[in-house]
């Protein structure tokens, strides 16, 4: 399931014996904007980080490790309004993700993980919202395991 102006850009790989080359962006990508600030966070096993929510912000994630990504739609005028998704990033699942402003974003670290970001716009208060992480309306269980199949 696919939320409106959410855009994973899956990554290509250049490696050899001596390692490898990802370009992650460019200011030419369809589904980037402009740059205002890029930031780093590192999270230990377990942990996560949710809700956030911007209504001017995009933002353009990139994860070494293992995130479990999940995103909810808030926006009014989203004809994917209240809709969840969820997504694997990190080494396994090389992608750059775009979340754009009005939809809730979080994430879990399923082992050691380094998450860059670049948002839009340079860091203001009045922008960065919080939705509780158990929250009624959305529903999503952070604890939850893998699926057994």
């Amino acid at each position: 399931m696919s939320i409106e102006g959410v855009v994973l850009k899956e990554l290509v790989t250049h490696d050899d014996e001596r390692g490898f080359f990802r370009e992650v962006i460019r200011e030419t990508d369809e589904f980037f904007d402009h740059f205002g600030q890029w930031s780093h966070s590192l999270m230990y096993p377990g942990t996560a980080k949710a809700w956030h929510i911007h209504m001017r912000q995009t933002d353009w994630w990139y994860a070494i490790g293992a995130l479990k990504v999940a995103l909810y739609d808030t926006r009014d005028d989203s004809p994917t309004k209240g809709q969840l998704m969820e997504i694997l990033m990190g080494d396994g699942r090389p992608a750059c993700l775009k979340i754009p402003p009005g939809v809730a974003h979080g994430c879990r670290a399923l082992e050691r993980s380094h998450l860059f970001y670049i948002t839009s716009n340079v860091y203001a208060p009045d922008d960065e919202g919080r939705i509780p992480h158990d929250d009624p309306t959305i529903g999503y269980d952070w604890t939850a395991a893998p699926p057994i199949k």
